[in-house]
């Protein structure tokens, strides 16, 4: 895990959003190997292993993307270099192509496929929701099944700036949780409503 995507990480317990503490034992330059996180509202820990933080719960990636890395990248309207990007499921198997398309972007793979590891460059987070602080994202993508699930896009919509984009694979997302700007062949781009 990229050490500084350490600071935007959060607790993924149910009371006020509280950052995670972290003890590392093993860095490879500005990643984190080995540690552990704590949360210092609930006392929660959990591991940091092989770079990735697992908060528990996650949702297997197992149905294939139809985002090509050009059109995440399109799709997500990142210009410029600074901040994170969340790809959530099959999409995060495309990190490096997408990386290529938007340099000086961090990226996190939340969920992705079996075999997509954690590398300098890639932060890898399992969980049942995103455990990231609020308002924090530049870009949210939403592979399937998560895109056309509710519980997913509230996690997207809360982590990403304002004004940003989620993007989505599945059914549209609720019209109270994103105003949306474009949706097509199972397929659904917005921003979040505040």
């Amino acid at each position: 895990m990229f050490i500084e995507l350490t600071d935007h990480l959060r607790c993924p317990e149910p009371h006020e959003e509280a950052f995670l503490v972290l003890l590392p034992d093993r860095f490879d330059g500005r990643s984190v190997r080995e540690g552990t996180l704590g949360c210092p509202v609930c006392d929660r820990r959990f591991a940091l292993r092989d770079g990735v933080f697992d908060a528990g719960g996650a949702r297997a990636a197992v149905e294939p993307t139809r985002l090509a890395p050009d059109a995440i990248a399109a799709l997500a309207g990142v210009n410029g270099p600074g901040g994170y990007a969340v790809l959530v499921g099959a999409p995060a198997a495309a990190w490096r192509e997408v990386s290529a398309l938007m340099p000086g972007v961090g990226l996190v793979g939340v969920n992705p496929p079996e075999g997509v590891a954690d590398e300098e460059t890639f932060s890898v987070i399992r969980a049942a929701g995103i455990p990231l602080k609020s308002r924090s994202m530049r870009a949210v993508v939403l592979g399937a099944p998560f895109g056309g699930d509710e519980v997913w896009v509230r996690e997207a919509a809360r982590v990403l700036l304002p004004g940003l984009r989620v993007v989505g694979e599945g059914e549209e997302a609720a019209p109270e949780l994103v105003d949306l700007m474009a949706g097509a062949d199972g397929v659904w781009v917005g921003t979040p409503r505040r």
